[in-house]
Parts: structure tokens; sequence; C-alpha cells
């Protein structure tokens, strides 16, 4: 006290100088936790699923009336191209015609669902539709559709896809033939109708 009546100046510089030391004190304070926040914003969002990763598993829903006859839709499921196509009644009657062309004509490996597992690798109550995942199973490659094939890579199919890269080709219930590089047959992919025009890629439902 002596100090603050006898130097009037020391007592002012004490003063400043908490005042000093409780705004730092502040200060800090209030950056620290703003820095925290920072942290637990971005903490928070790497542990939250993006939404690309959401759909990138996602099933899809694809309008199928929009397919004209003998033509091919393509989406987007997990990253990779999934055909569409409403074969006509003429490419279905070529079916039966393939099967000597075909390394495994009868679908005995697994690469399509129980349910897709007959002469028109579709689900018998929408058997002029077949989805397929496009990608073909030698090295990866997307073969082209060609709804007429008389003039390809093998013509004795007809119709069906043909991959550029090694010559593979497929009929058009994706099946490859026995000459192709690749060996197994097109993978047929999990799907069910919502409805007669609606087709969900990636999920065939609880009763499939």
């Amino acid at each position: 006290m002596s100090a603050s009546l006898d130097n009037p100046s020391a007592s002012d510089e004490i003063v400043v100088d908490v005042q000093r030391r409780r705004f730092l004190t502040t200060a800090t304070t209030v950056v620290g936790a703003a820095g925290a926040a920072a942290l637990g914003v971005q903490f928070f969002s790497s542990m939250s699923p993006s939404a690309r990763a959401l759909a990138a598993g996602a099933p899809v829903e694809a309008d199928i009336s929009l397919i004209e006859a003998g033509a091919q839709l393509t989406v987007e499921w997990r990253g990779k191209p999934v055909w569409i196509v409403n074969r006509t009644d003429e490419m279905l009657a070529t079916l039966g015609e393939n099967d000597g062309l075909l390394k495994d004509p009868n679908c005995e490996k697994a690469v399509q669902p129980d349910y897709a597992r007959n002469a028109f690798r579709s689900r018998e109550q929408h058997k002029n539709y077949i989805v397929l995942v496009g990608i073909c199973t030698h090295l990866g490659c997307s073969p082209a559709y060609v709804p007429d094939m008389t003039a390809g890579i093998n013509p004795a199919l007809k119709s069906g896809w043909e991959c550029a890269c090694h010559g593979s080709a497929f009929d058009i219930a994706g099946r490859v033939t026995s000459t192709s590089p690749a060996a197994t047959n097109l993978e047929v992919p999990p799907y069910q109708y919502l409805n007669d025009t609606t087709v969900l890629v990636g999920d065939d439902g609880a009763s499939a």
C-alpha cells in the first residue's frame, strides 16, 4: 500500500499489468476453444460417411419403360456400369441356338443369383429384360452392345456384346463364347422389380 501512496506511477503499472494478464488469459482461452471446436468439426466430419460413399453401394432405380425393344439402358451401381436390355422375342429365340458356341451355356458357375440361373438369365416374370454388370470378365474392359452381330467378332451369335480389347464375345444372355479369352459369363447383379416399370439394381428383396 505504501508503494501505491508514495509512488502513484508504480500503482498504475500494477493495475495495467493485472489487466493485461486478464486479457491474455481470456484471449488464450477463447483461441484454444475455437481451435478445439475446429478440430472437433474435422474429426467428426472424418468419421461421418460422405454422400459419395453412401451412394457408392446404394441400390439404383431404373425406369425400364424408357427402353425401346432391342435397346440398352446403362446405369451406374457401385461405380460400375450396369446394362438393362429390353430383348426382343427374336433375340430370345436365338438363345437355344448358341449352346454349342459357349463355355458355360447352362450358367453353372456362380456369376448370377439363383433366380437368374435359367435359359434367359433373368427373372421369369420379366424374361425379356436382362440386367448385367457391363464389365468383361477377362481384364475388366467394357464390351460394346451389338444388337446385330452378323458382321462382328462372332456372327453366329446374332446379337450380344463384343469386347474390342481382346476379342471376347457374349450372347444376348451375357454368356461367353468358347473362343473368348474371358473365362466366365457376364455377371448378373442382385436386382428386383418394384413394379412393372421400375427395376431396383443392387437389392433383390427379402423374398428373392
